[in-house]
């Protein structure tokens, strides 16, 4: 795994201090089985019930699909014009279609519209053929891929989430699936902002996408709903709203980057109906942009610290992270923020770049808030042998 993610595992894996301190602020109530609040500028989680439970992902299971897909698209291994066959298979896919037949061949891109708007199982299973040659084959990918991006609790058995005997996730292996996948494929994101779609060819019916909060909320942006008798309605819901104090220093105008965008993901399963859904994850989303502000600590790839570094080609060693440091508080304690760093003395060459060498502890007061890890902005190699032999000898009497 990539060492620039470390810091966003580490995070996503321990529901953050700041959810067990009882003065912090109570999510409102939450009409689902289990539910997530994710703040993705911030890398933390707002608040949870039930995150790891094992549930039914339904279609939110595309949503590993789509990351397998964009991966394939990432590497040439196909591209958005290319035309791919409708199998038997595909063609009968019960459930949510597009609507496409054996007797057609359709663009990738038609494809990825078709299972992210639409929720096509069709289309859905025609990708996976197209990507890995069969089903079979590409629910191994999706497997293997889940372990690589830390998602332990997620087993899937088929790519269009139909329900099926040991196919299940929970939400907080959900919530790292959607942050990865947005900041993996920051270009195919706009997909899932798209309201309505209609493959030409195809009957007009099942053309709105069923995400309500896209037609509801402007700052709304995805990403993907889902629905079995098994799973309830389900709805993992992006948000990006503007906050100038996190603008990016150097950002390109007119960017996200630029306006300061602060991202929000909630992740809502097993509500009772598709109007419940939106309106239980429009609640999460409201609370956690008032009852929380993002403040950014540090720029990207900004040194938190340069402590030495002994034996190395380099006599200070960078730490900080690939991405602007930034923390979800609640509102009005940004005042009272306190950082420490805490690392093991000494740090001795070879360093590469990435790995963690220390940890920021961020606290509110004397509370503690979350923790951080800092990693090596630039590598450092050893030093030649009289340089070594000089830095043992300087370690030797400090």
């Amino acid at each position: 795994m990539c060492k620039r993610w470390i810091s966003i595992l580490l995070l996503i894996a321990a529901v953050p201090l700041c959810l067990r301190a009882q003065t912090m602020p109570q999510p409102p109530e939450i009409a689902a089985s289990a539910y997530l609040l994710l703040d993705v500028t911030a890398n933390q989680i707002l608040a949870g019930k039930d995150i790891d439970t094992p549930v039914e992902p339904a279609s939110l299971t595309k949503l590993m699909t789509a990351y397998l897909v964009f991966d394939a698209l990432r590497l040439k291994k196909i591209d958005l014009g290319q035309k791919l066959s409708v199998s038997e298979r595909a063609w009968r896919m019960p459930g949510s279609r597009m609507f496409i037949d054996p007797k057609m061949k359709v663009p990738v891109e038609d494809l990825l519209k078709g299972m992210i708007v639409q929720s096509g199982n069709d289309a859905t299973v025609a990708l996976a053929e197209g990507v890995a040659g069969s089903v079979e084959r590409f629910v191994q990918l999706m497997n293997d891929q889940a372990k690589v991006l830390g998602m332990a609790s997620t087993r899937y058995r088929n790519p269009e989430g139909l329900t099926e005997a040991g196919h299940t996730t929970t939400a907080r292996d959900l919530g790292v699936l959607s942050m990865r996948l947005m900041r993996d494929f920051p270009d195919f994101v706009a997909y899932y902002a798209i309201k309505k779609y209609r493959y030409t060819g195809t009957p007009a019916a099942n053309d709105s996408n069923r995400n309500l909060l896209l037609f509801r909320d402007p700052t709304v942006d995805g990403l993907k709903t889902g629905h079995t008798q098994a799973a309830g309605y389900c709805l993992i819901a992006s948000a990006r709203r503007d906050f100038p104090n996190l603008a990016v220093a150097g950002a390109k105008a007119g960017s996200p980057e630029a306006a300061g965008s602060r991202r929000l993901v909630s992740v809502v399963l097993g509500a009772d109906s598709e109007n419940a859904r939106a309106n239980e994850s429009q609640k999460l989303l409201n609370w956690g942009y008032t009852a929380f502000e993002a403040v950014k600590l540090f720029e990207a790839q900004q040194a938190v610290i340069s402590p030495a570094i002994w034996k190395g080609t380099s006599s200070t060693l960078k730490l900080g992270q690939p991405r602007s440091i930034v923390v979800a508080v609640p509102s009005g304690t940004a005042s009272k923020l306190k950082t420490e760093v805490a690392r093991q003395d000494p740090i001795v060459a070879p360093v590469a770049k990435w790995q963690q060498m220390a940890t920021l502890k961020v606290s509110i007061g004397e509370r503690p808030l979350i923790e951080i890890p800092l990693l090596a902005l630039e590598p450092v190699a050893e030093a030649g042998l009289l340089g070594r032999a000089w830095d043992g000898l300087r370690l030797w009497i400090k």
